[in-house]
Order: C-alpha cells, then sequence, then structure tokens
C-alpha cells in the first residue's frame, strides 16, 4: 500500500511545528514572555480559596495583639520588666527574635511576629510558586502550553508574580491593621513591609529550586529545607550573643533586624530587596539550562525491571514518601533537641511579672513555668507535624493529577489498597515526627537538668498527645481529597488555620469558641497539666470519621 507520505509536497513551505521540548529563544525578545497574563489568571483562579485564607489570617493576626498587650500591661510599672525579663531570655528569643522594646504595644507586637509571620509567609510564597512552575511540569500541561502560545519565561514570571503580589497584600493589610488600631505609622509600614519583602525572597528561592529539581515534592523539600535552614540559623544567632551575628545571614533575621516600632532601620529592607531581586534572576538564569519537564539536577535512571521490593502500593508509597519522611525526622530531632537544651534556662524569664506569667502559661499550661515552656514547644511540633502530614496526604492527589494511578488501578490494585499506602505515612509518619522531637527534647533537657529519667517520659507523652490532633488534620485532608479532590490543596489552609488559632489565639485573648476550632486546643498540656483521656479519644474518633468518608467519597468518584 502507498503511504501517505509518498504523495506529500518535497519541498514544503511550512517550518516544521516546533517540539515541546525543544526550546524557544531565550534571548529577551518579547514572545519570552507571551501569555504571562493568562497565566496570572489562571493561578488567581486555582488559588481563589487557598491564597485568599493565607493573606487575610496572616495580615489581620498582628493587629489583635494591641488591645490584649494593653489590657495586661496597663501602666509603665507593669510593662517595665517586660524588656530585661522576657525579652532578655535566650530560650524564648530562639522563637521569636530579639525583643528592642516590649514597653510599647507595637514594640510587642514586633517582637511576638516578628519571625513567626514572615516564616509562614515565605513557606506559602514557596509553594505557589512551586505548583504554578514545577507543578504544572510534572503533570504535562505547561508541555502542551509551550508547544504552542505560552513564551519560555511566562510560567515563572506568573508564578513569582501572584506569589509577590500575596505577599505585599498580606504586609498590606498587617500595615492597615496596624495602623487601624492606632500604631505608629514608621514601625506599621516598616513591619508589613519586612514580612512581605521576606516572601519575596523565598519566591526567588522557589524559583531557582523548581529549575534545580524534576519533581515538585523536590522542589518543596528543597524550599522548605532553605526556609528551615535560615530560621534555625536567625533562632541560633538571636538565642546566643557571642554568634549574633548569625542572624545577619538570615533573611527571617532581617525582618527582626528592621527593629519595627524600636528606632526603625529602614535601610535594611534593601537587604531583602536585593535578595529577591538576585534569586529571582538566578532562577530566570537557569530555566533556559534545560528542557521543559526536566531538572538541572540529573535524576539517576532506575534499573531497566523493578526490585521484588516494590510488588506492592505500600512498598512503592515508601520509595515515594522515604526521603522527605526522612529530611522531616532529621529536621525535628535537630530542633528538638535545640529547644531541649535551653528548656532549664526559660524560669529566668518571668522575674516578678505575673502578667508575663499568665501569657506563658496560657500557650502551655498552668503548673511549672519549664513544664509549661515544654508542653508549649511540643504542641508547636504537633501542630507543625500536622503540615506535614497534609503533605503525605495530598501525595495522593499529586500522583493522580500526574496520571500515575490510573495505570495501577487497571491492574489488581484497588483503590483503598493504594491510598492505605499513602496514608500509612500521613498517619504513622506524622506521630513518628512529634515523637522523634519529643524524645529529642526530653533526652537534652533531661541531660541538662541530670534528670533523663523523668523529662524523657514527660517530653514523649506529651509529644505523644498531640497525635490525635495531627490525625484530625490529616482526616481533613482526606475529606477534600475524597469529596472534593480539586480543592484537595484547601487543605493547607485548614492547617494553616488551627495552627494560628493554636499559636495566636491564646496570646490575642480570643474567646474559647475560637480557640475550640482548632484540635489543637483541647490536648492536654502536658507534662504540666494533668491528663485527660476523653478529649484524645474524641479527636481519634472525629480522625477516624474523617478519614473513613473520605475515602469512601474517594472509592465512589471518578479519577
Amino acid at each position: 500500500m502507498t503511504s501517505a507520505t509518498e504523495h506529500a509536497p518535497k519541498n514544503t513551505a511550512t517550518p516544521p511545528r516546533r517540539g515541546a521540548h525543544e526550546l524557544k529563544p531565550a534571548g529577551g525578545g518579547a514572545h519570552s514572555f507571551s501569555g504571562t497574563w493568562q497565566l496570572i489568571r489562571l493561578a488567581l483562579r486555582r488559588d481563589r480559596v487557598v491564597l485568599p485564607i493565607w493573606i487575610v489570617v496572616l495580615g489581620i493576626i498582628p493587629a489583635g495583639t494591641v488591645g490584649t498587650y494593653e489590657s495586661l500591661y496597663p501602666t509603665v510599672e507593669s510593662r517595665a520588666p517586660l524588656t530585661a525579663g522576657l525579652g532578655a531570655n535566650p530560650s524564648v528569643n530562639l522563637l521569636y527574635g530579639p525583643a528592642f522594646d516590649l514597653s510599647t504595644a507595637g514594640g510587642y507586637t514586633a517582637w511576638k511576629y516578628g519571625t513567626i509571620l514572615p516564616l509562614l509567609l515565605a513557606l506559602a510564597c514557596v509553594f505557589t510558586v512551586t505548583r504554578h512552575t514545577r507543578q504544572e511540569e510534572d503533570t504535562g500541561r505547561l508541555e502542551l502550553l509551550a508547544s504552542a502560545v505560552v513564551g519560555r519565561y511566562a510560567a515563572l514570571t506568573a508564578a513569582v508574580s501572584v506569589a509577590g503580589a500575596a505577599s505585599l497584600v498580606t504586609g498590606l493589610i498587617m500595615t492597615a491593621g496596624l495602623l487601624g488600631v492606632g500604631l505608629p505609622a514608621a514601625g506599621s509600614v516598616v513591619l508589613g513591609l519586612g514580612a512581605a519583602l521576606t516572601g519575596w525572597v523565598f519566591a526567588g528561592v522557589a524559583a531557582i529550586a523548581a529549575q534545580l529539581a524534576e519533581f515538585s515534592r523536590t522542589a518543596n523539600g528543597i524550599g522548605s529545607a532553605v526556609l528551615g535552614a535560615m530560621f534555625l540559623i536567625r533562632a541560633l544567632g538571636d538565642s546566643a550573643k557571642d554568634v549574633s551575628w548569625l542572624s545577619w545571614l538570615s533573611p527571617i533575621g532581617w525582618a527582626t533586624q528592621l527593629r519595627s516600632f524600636a528606632g526603625e532601620r529602614w535601610w535594611v529592607l534593601l537587604l531583602p530587596l536585593a535578595a529577591a531581586v538576585v534569586l529571582t534572576g538566578i532562577g530566570y538564569a537557569l530555566l533556559p539550562r534545560r528542557d521543559v519537564g526536566m531538572g538541572i539536577m540529573p535524576t539517576r535512571p532506575g534499573p531497566a525491571t523493578a526490585a521484588r521490593s516494590l510488588a506492592s502500593p505500600f512498598a512503592l508509597a515508601w520509595r515515594l514518601h522515604r526521603g522527605v519522611l526522612l529530611g522531616w525526622v532529621i529536621g525535628f530531632a535537630i530542633v528538638g533537641g535545640v529547644f531541649g537544651s535551653l528548656a532549664a534556662g526559660v524560669g529566668d524569664v518571668i522575674g516578678g511579672s505575673d502578667q508575663t506569667k499568665q501569657i506563658v502559661e496560657r500557650m502551655g499550661g498552668s503548673a511549672g513555668l519549664v513544664d509549661s515552656f515544654v508542653a508549649a514547644i511540643l504542641g508547636i511540633f504537633g501542630m507543625v507535624a500536622s503540615l506535614y502530614a497534609v503533605q503525605a496526604t495530598l501525595r495522593m492527589r499529586s500522583e493522580e493529577t500526574a496520571l500515575r494511578v490510573e495505570p495501577l488501578l487497571a491492574t489488581k490494585v484497588g483503590r483503598l489498597r493504594w491510598a492505605a499506602g499513602h496514608l500509612v505515612f500521613a498517619v504513622l509518619g506524622s506521630a513518628l515526627l512529634v515523637l522523634v522531637a519529643g524524645a529529642a527534647s526530653g533526652l537534652f533537657h533531661g541531660l541538662r537538668v541530670h534528670d533523663v529519667g523523668t523529662q524523657l517520659p514527660h517530653a514523649l507523652g506529651a509529644a505523644a498527645a498531640q497525635i490525635p490532633a495531627i490525625w484530625v488534620v490529616a482526616g481533613a485532608a482526606v475529606l477534600l481529597f475524597g469529596f472534593a479532590p480539586k480543592l484537595s490543596s484547601a487543605g493547607w489552609a485548614v492547617a494553616a488555620l488551627f495552627l494560628a488559632i493554636s499559636m495566636f489565639g491564646p496570646i490575642a485573648n480570643a474567646s474559647q469558641v475560637v480557640l475550640d476550632i482548632s484540635p489543637f486546643s483541647h490536648i492536654p498540656k502536658l507534662p504540666s497539666a494533668p491528663f485527660t483521656a476523653t478529649p484524645l479519644l474524641w479527636l481519634t474518633g472525629v480522625a477516624i470519621a474523617a478519614f473513613v468518608a473520605g475515602l469512601t467519597a474517594f472509592r465512589r468518584r471518578d479519577i
């Protein structure tokens, strides 16, 4: 039979269609940015639920602290011990940063949120940039667009623009809220800009990570690891005076060194701005050095045939989750040990300030300041471990959108069996993380006070108490995955909401109705408070119900 190509003209004038993997010219032409506005609109539409929650929650939190501060410290005499006591303790500075002036509501607010809010905003920017760059390549959508009318730099530009705009809007809301409660304009603007520019810096970090890694989970891991390292460097610099220069090596440290409401250093704003420009520029420079769908870091080719150890869904899930889980475990062990070693010195913080004692005790319990500190720290570890639980749960959605689930389900593998392989890591992996943190904290605290036999079991018990609340967060992510798979990423927003309520609600003197929204508010504050099993059983029951409902919906819906 004569083929159709034999009748085709030998010398056609039509140029061959550009392949998806044949990169478009990288030199500065306008076509390299074609379609950027359309991709920005697409990104905003996809993030129309998650991004506003991040922006509003992070933006309005600082303003709520002002009224609480003024009610707890109504006089100059009651505020005098704060800077010399609470602000001078290295155990507290490890988490919150240096306290330059706690005698005013503005200075107290800047100290309380000067590190935590930039950290959370930076995390949101990392996820946003990765979601609209590397994840789009993972699913193959960007490859289709790149073969048509979308320029080579359009996706990265759209992602950085959306993340940068979200960060700036958050800073503006923060500034407007502080101005609205009567704080000075200069400090309000500096605090808002400091948080916003920190987000810009880590949007640049994510832009680089998206070029280095071949998969979105690896890019998120790189960005999160850099963020965690910068927070730890800042923490060490702020807690140890002889290495205070370390704070200047961290973008999060720059946010505190702005000295909002304490003699603002406007020139420090140049540091995150310059870093954001340089890091984002490096991301743009690396982009044309790789092919669409590939990363600059070479991936190791696998064997021609799979090992027998990969013959089950759980074995495959283990292969996918093990690297991420190991990184989280190492991070929790290191940070848990650091906090545990500093717990013994927290008693120096209070002095004669009953108001400060009320704040610390509300965060972690009611009996024994050191035990309250341990309870508060392990509570924070539990909240952070819930983020890993969400990440492990949403890996199912990533596998589904990447079209890797259908071939597996076409075999003898059932839906529930496949999902169970991933959820084992969401359930047991998150429990492992908080137990590792508890063991490290208890061990180092016990070594410092020469009482490992008592402190280690106490810390492990307090860590284990966090597990049911972590499972509730994972259950919420499973519900979204089962009933509304397109909104699965809202699991991050749910976790962030619970974290914000639990961390900032007691400080802002929020009502009990608001505090009860978070599952972490129902956990007994061990080791300072007596153990009660009832709330833990209720939380476990809620988590089980959420898992069952979400998996039932997943079993019935289309892939």
